[in-house]
């Protein structure tokens, strides 16, 4: 396995380093298995066109998403 660095947001990084050795492999095996179903099934637009029709379902329009994102850099 080689190692990737994937920004996550405060509450789910503690939680990680939180977690033992043993979760955390149990985690990494889950995330490295979910990783290759969504990126082997669909290309990386198909995935991203599902996220933002989900988003604006739950009510989160671009502004405020460009709002999130000015604020995150």
């Amino acid at each position: 396995m080689e190692t990737i660095s994937i920004k996550v947001d405060s509450e789910v990084a503690r939680a990680y380093q939180k977690a033992n050795l043993i979760e955390r492999q149990k985690i990494q095996i889950i995330m490295n298995g979910w990783l290759k179903q969504i990126m082997n099934s669909r290309s990386l637009e198909e995935i991203i066109q599902e996220m933002q029709e989900q988003a604006q379902g739950n009510g989160l329009t671009q502004e405020i998403l460009d709002e999130i994102l000015n604020n995150a850099t």
